[in-house]
């Protein structure tokens, strides 16, 4: 009997594309998983499902019989908005793992912020020797923007540090340890009460350039920024202000609008911004796979597979 043959579509680098390839073959081995490129036109046709990493929307549409098409990120709007009415269904990863990563480091880097670790950096830098007040976690009010997965993750590790935490989201959601809100009222709340915002969110027509110098102009003077989600949320030019009038005193930012972000772009340089290569969460390939595995396997067995996204929501 001829094993299943499901495409491993994706622009990652040739070795990186061959090592979930080799392993997702030793997790399944009644199916034959094929780097995209390698697989002839004739054959293209057989093929049901199709695992994604960032794929070239000509390269995943050349496979026309597709019935649900499984992403290996959380984050699938590049899929939505580079293929109009696709066929198939879009099935993004939900992983436990991805999110405490992602919990782990929204965590770090709001201690960053909080115990002032840019300012002495500064001061070792001009050799400046002096001491600041070093505040309580409990003193120190954090804004989640997104309460999906990663969101809830990272609200409830910064709770059990001490954090005071606030929560909003698109949809009424509850959490816990956190004051949640909603809708475009709840957003101007949380912006204003925060410390540090944490952004989390889908990008979507809704989110594009949602944190622009409406948003901005309301939070506290001085408050700390840190963008895990997507670059397009933040209008840059509006933080650039935000950063210059002192609003904003420093941003962690890992995503960007163009990754990699330019050389010629004036965020790596700024002294108030923090620069980081999109790793707050990279996804973990063993656990990932596990997923993966577990999906594909009860597709085989029930034709069910899981829920996927919304179209109309874009995730």
């Amino acid at each position: 009997m001829t094993k299943p043959l499901i495409p491993f579509i994706s622009q990652l680098p040739l070795v990186e594309q061959l090592q979930w390839v080799e392993r997702l073959n030793q997790l399944m081995p009644n199916v034959n998983v094929t780097i995209a490129s390698a697989i002839e036109a004739i054959d293209k046709s057989q093929c049901e499902l199709a695992i994604v990493a960032n794929p070239l929307p000509e390269e995943l549409l050349s496979f026309t019989h597709l019935i649900w098409v499984q992403s290996l990120w959380a984050g699938v709007e590049r899929l939505v908005s580079e293929i109009e009415n696709p066929s198939f269904e879009i099935v993004r990863l939900v992983d436990p793992c991805l999110a405490q990563t992602m919990a782990d480091a929204v965590v770090a880097w709001s201690y960053y912020l909080h115990r002032d670790m840019p300012l002495y950096a500064s001061q070792q830098k001009n050799k400046h020797w002096l001491q600041h007040r070093v505040s309580l976690t409990t003193e120190c009010t954090i804004g989640v923007l997104g309460l999906g997965e990663l969101g809830l993750a990272s609200a409830k590790k910064l709770a059990l540090n001490g954090f005071n935490v606030l929560g909003w989201s698109q949809q009424e959601k509850a959490g816990e340890n956190m004051q949640c809100y909603v809708g475009p009222s709840g957003l101007h709340q949380v912006i204003s009460q925060s410390d540090i915002v944490v952004i989390l969110l889908p990008l979507t027509d809704k989110t594009t350039d949602l944190l622009d110098k409406t948003l901005f102009s309301l939070m506290k003077s001085g408050a700390g920024l840190i963008n895990f989600s997507r670059g397009k949320i933040i209008n840059d030019n509006d933080l650039m202000s935000a950063l210059t009038n002192g609003i904003i005193s420093h941003a962690v930012l890992d995503v960007f609008a163009q990754e990699p972000l330019p050389v010629e772009n004036s965020l790596w340089s700024h002294p108030n911004v923090t620069v980081l290569p999109h790793i707050s969460a990279p996804t973990n390939i063993d656990t990932a796979c596990n997923i993966v595995k577990n999906n594909i396997d009860e597709f085989f067995l029930t034709r069910q597979f899981p829920p996927s996204i919304d179209l109309a929501k874009g995730y």
